[in-house]
């Protein structure tokens, strides 16, 4: 089991088997280059106060740890925390990163940003870092999820973002990835890319990894006030995997706490339209890096599914699959009906909107938390607020209805 001796990745950025950097010659450069700068950077006095900085007084951080009562007294079993990153600036986790990165970028002098984003948590949480320090920002992002999630494409539009719709492939995160890192090769000189999960080559998955693992940190702290003790398991969704990496890298080594990832079941396992690349993915390399992936017979990418943009992914970070491999972090999907009941569950049990993404989450744990002891601690993961959903719940769910009928 990869616990105590977690010291990865490796000094060529693997995972295990998982990891690397499989990307043009043009981009080997640009990748040494910032993974030197992070290394001497980041844990510097002066960048630690900058960064903390806007962590605390523009990011609102630390989030806070909310003990569930009502969902715990409902559920019959554990005591069920919420970590409230949906309470963040900009409404999702994604912003952690972002200030972190887009500090990076200006140390190494470059005036152009740009990202990917399918929800559009990380394309607004990119273009909010982008006009704080004052720099131009484009978004690439696939025209489905475009009109999906409108209103965050009005708000990257508002922060003075330029969103580039991408027409190609199903139209979704992984063809916008495809295009933001085309887009890349050409301006690498100019521009720094913001990777917004834990995936990636080499040092993205690490340096995500670390900007992100603020959630997990305060998150120790904060139960160890509230129970005297670490929790027994941990629960996030996983798409990509950034809000999932951030909350369990800090426990990792601690092995008696579980750690537990929910991805997209879609429609249902059997019916292939799903996005769980690490329930049936295999071995492959993707946007520049080996991990498991969703691919068919003849070893080419399968387009996911998923009601959630922001988990509408063919593959994941690559140390979630190492993680998964060594049966540290253990696996479960989520289907669309069920991730739909959890977002009417939450509202009405507890008076949070939780994303479509964080759903999944709840989703697992309505199921699990009951058949632990009472005397259990379970902490789940709310990454983002589910505003950015409302025009699919309202697609699906028939509001007369007090108990959320749905219309499919």
């Amino acid at each position: 089991m990869a616990t105590k001796k977690h010291k990865l990745p490796d000094h060529h950025g693997y995972f295990g088997e998982y990891g690397g950097r499989f990307v043009p010659e043009t981009l080997i450069h640009a990748l040494r280059e910032l993974e030197d700068r992070y290394r001497r950077i980041v844990r510097t006095t002066s960048f630690q106060k900058e960064l903390k900085y806007y962590l605390e007084h523009y990011v609102g951080r630390p989030t806070p740890l909310y003990f569930a009562e009502r969902m715990s007294a409902d559920l019959g079993g554990a005591k069920v925390y919420l970590k409230r990153e949906d309470l963040a600036h900009t409404g999702a986790h994604k912003i952690n990163n972002t200030v972190g990165q887009v500090l990076l970028a200006k140390s190494l002098g470059k005036k152009r940003i740009i990202a990917e984003t399918g929800a559009g948590q990380h394309g607004v949480a990119t273009a909010t870092a982008a006009a704080l320090f004052g720099l131009s920002c484009e978004v690439y992002m696939g025209d489905l999820d475009v009109k999906r999630q409108a209103l965050n494409v009005d708000r990257m539009r508002l922060l003075g973002t330029k969103v580039v719709p991408v027409y190609s492939g199903s139209m979704t995160l992984k063809d916008a990835m495809n295009e933001a890192i085309r887009d890349w090769v050409t301006n690498v000189e100019t521009t720094h890319y913001v990777i917004g999960s834990v995936a990636g080559p080499h040092p993205y998955p690490e340096m995500v990894r670390y900007f992100q693992s603020v959630i997990g940190t305060e998150t120790k702290k904060q139960i160890m006030r509230f129970e005297g003790r670490l929790p027994d398991s941990l629960i996030a969704c996983i798409g990509g995997g950034s809000n999932s990496m951030g909350l369990f890298y800090p426990f990792i080594k601690n092995d008696k706490v579980e750690l537990i990832g929910v991805e997209a079941g879609g429609l249902g396992i059997k019916s292939g339209k799903h996005g769980a690349s690490l329930t049936v993915g295999e071995r492959g390399v993707l946007h520049g890096t080996m991990t498991k992936i969703l691919m068919d017979q003849d070893g080419q990418i399968v387009n996911p599914y998923s009601i959630s943009a922001g988990l509408d992914y063919p593959g994941v970070g690559p140390e979630l699959s190492y993680l998964k491999d060594t049966g540290r972090l253990k696996v479960y999907t989520a289907n669309d009906d069920e991730v739909l009941s959890a977002a009417v569950y939450l509202s009405k049990k507890e008076g949070i909107i939780p994303a479509l993404e964080s759903a999944h989450a709840i989703a697992f744990a309505r199921k699990y938390v009951k058949r632990l002891p009472k005397r259990a601690v379970v902490i789940i993961n709310i990454s983002g607020r589910g505003d950015k959903d409302m025009g699919i719940i309202r697609e699906n769910i028939e509001f007369e209805n007090d108990n959320g009928k749905f219309k499919k």
